[in-house]
């Protein structure tokens, strides 16, 4: 090997010593309750897919027609050439299903993230985080350049405290408009815990110190409130956040990123947000699969759907759910903490036929090292069954 190589391959031994080593696993079948990997059937307990909606015969045949009439590919960024209609139909969509004034959609969560906390934010101003928010918000405040402060997870005299601190730094300005501003971002319902945000009282927090407040609705879209729109519907506070945040390829059943707030917020995201800019615009098939799967959470079999969902989680025994929760969660973490042992677990409940992967840092922290099991309307009564007993077993 060159000297280049053999750098890497020291890294990769140092990771394949701490147990945090991964590798890709070529999945040979549709996103369902039952997948098929190297040959073995396999259930599926490790799926974002909450609805059953990534294998829906409507998605499908919303992608086919929009492959044929637009093509495959979307050609230009968005400001060039590539805003098709598809595109501003999925945002009409999105901003109707979300009851705001307007949406702008990403080529994925992650793009989201980043192109609107950076559009938002500069040196001068504070960002205030959540300590359990996503990879990719962290990844934005690094490059976004403001102030950054972390207060522990939904500790809210610890986010108070940091409130405090930051309004006796501001400075003054001649202006409302001029002075410093502060984004606080947390996560409605948390990917790696399945735990929720206070979101009331982050809310009321937020006006009191005259911050903004971004939530990401990533794991609540399509699960929670009345029309199935999160959790801020859920808590009535919906009209109150200023940058709601999702993903296209979890309850939706597709692929990409949204932004939901405000017409003057859009149309700022689309002069402003370089991931946006950028960015070639996502394929006409995509844009149009998740149209079509905000159009079923939002009818009646999307209800029914959730409802299944809940059913599902309702049947898992008390002993593998975690603390007390005010509501059910999809997201069950069954922790473990070696990073090592992790695996050996995980690998024993595969040769059950049981596939649920081993979570280890850096998606977590170190010694935090679980399994991250899902739950989907898809799964049946046996196959909680079939889970149940493997986890026993193990």
């Amino acid at each position: 090997m060159n000297p280049f190589d053999e750098e890497l391959a020291g890294r990769l031994k140092g990771l394949r010593d701490r147990g945090l080593y991964r590798e890709l696993r070529c999945v040979e079948s549709p996103q369902c309750p039952r997948i098929q990997i190297a040959g073995q059937a396999l259930l599926n307990f490790s799926s974002n897919d909450y609805l059953g909606l990534a294998n829906e015969p409507a998605l499908k045949e919303a992608a086919i027609r929009a492959v044929e009439r637009y093509g495959a590919g979307a050609g230009a960024s968005r400001l060039v050439s590539g805003s098709l209609s598809p595109h501003h139909e999925l945002e009409a969509a999105l901003a109707a299903f979300k009851d705001a004034e307007a949406a702008l959609s990403f080529s994925s969560g992650y793009a989201a993230a980043l192109g609107v906390i950076v559009a938002l934010l500069g040196k001068d101003d504070f960002l205030v985080l959540d300590k359990l928010v996503h990879a990719c918000i962290v990844d934005a405040a690094r490059l976004c350049g403001a102030k950054l402060r972390v207060f522990p997870h939904n500790d809210l005299a610890g986010l108070e405290s940091i409130l405090r601190w930051v309004d006796a730094k501001r400075p003054s300005a001649p202006s409302v408009a001029a002075r410093p501003r502060t984004l606080i971002i947390t996560e409605s319902v948390f990917s790696m815990d399945g735990d929720f945000a206070p979101l009331r009282e982050l809310v009321e927090l937020k006006d009191k110190y005259g911050a903004w407040l971004m939530v990401d609705e990533a794991h609540a879209t399509g699960i929670f409130g009345q029309n199935r729109r999160g959790m801020a519907e859920a808590l009535a506070v919906s009209d109150r956040i200023e940058v709601q945040m999702g993903t296209l390829g979890k309850a939706l059943g597709a692929s990409g990123g949204y932004i939901c707030g405000s017409r003057q917020l859009v149309d700022y995201l689309v002069n402003q947000a370089r991931s946006f800019i950028f960015s070639t615009a996502p394929v006409p098939a995509a844009v149009a699969a998740a149209a079509a799967g905000v159009a079923l959470v939002r009818s009646q079999p999307g209800e029914d759907r959730r409802r299944q969902l809940m059913a599902r989680i309702s049947e898992l025994p008390p002993e593998f759910l975690p603390q007390p929760r005010p509501a059910p969660s999809a997201i069950i973490p069954i922790l473990i903490g070696d990073e090592t042992k992790a695996v050996a677990v995980s690998a024993a409940l595969r040769e059950q036929g049981i596939f649920i992967p081993a979570i280890r840092y850096p998606t977590v922290a170190r010694g935090k090292a679980r399994l991250r099991l899902t739950l989907t309307a898809s799964h049946s009564h046996l196959d909680l069954a079939q889970l149940v007993e493997a986890l026993r077993r193990i």
